[in-house]
């Protein structure tokens, strides 16, 4: 096992308690552990959404956050959005913010396989343009925070629950929060 492919198990007061592979954490019985949530935002004032590829083992094809992943054992979680940000989108972040420190959630997907995840929650620029890797990612937008904060309300179901959970606890779709620009 390799630093690359395991995730950090946490306890139920989010203390690091040991590392698992990542192809063992995404089942019926998941253990908590470390991840992260990313929303990006443009100049324009608009927010990235992304499909999930139909790959993924958890909510394939589902509409959720601009990325989101796991850091690697010892890594800071800063470090794994900017590796992730280049690695699922091709892209380069700036003005990296921790807005929900705390955030987590357990959530199960309609074939059972259970998200159990201390998420801590990032708000960044784009840098750069959009060159999504496509194992990781089949579609995205820029969308309109408004426009996005009504559909998370009219159909939930059709995004990740942790997209709906987030703009829920940080009101994150806020007009005024999203057209300043770093």
């Amino acid at each position: 096992m390799t630093d690359l492919d395991v995730v950090v198990l946490l306890d139920e007061d989010g203390n690091e308690i040991g590392t698992a592979p990542k192809s063992s954490v995404h089942g019926s019985d998941t253990a908590l552990h470390l991840a992260f949530s990313c929303h990006v935002l443009n100049d324009r004032g608009e927010v990235l959404v992304t499909r999930r590829a139909l790959s993924k083992k958890t909510w394939p094809g589902v509409w959720t956050n601009s990325f989101c992943g796991h850091p690697r054992p010892a890594e800071p979680v800063a470090s794994a959005v900017h590796r992730h940000a280049g690695h699922e989108l091709g892209l380069s972040v700036r003005g990296l913010e921790l807005a929900l420190p705390l955030f987590r959630y357990r959530a199960v997907d309609a074939d059972g396989t259970v998200e159990n995840e201390l998420c801590p929650v990032y708000v960044a620029y784009a840098d750069g343009e959009l060159e999504p890797n496509r194992a990781e990612v089949m579609d995205s937008r820029w969308v309109d925070p408004a426009e996005l904060a009504a559909a998370l309300t009219a159909t939930p179901w059709a995004f990740s629950p942790w997209l709906v959970l987030q703009a829920q606890q940080l009101h994150l779709f806020d007009a005024p929060r999203l057209r300043r620009a770093s």
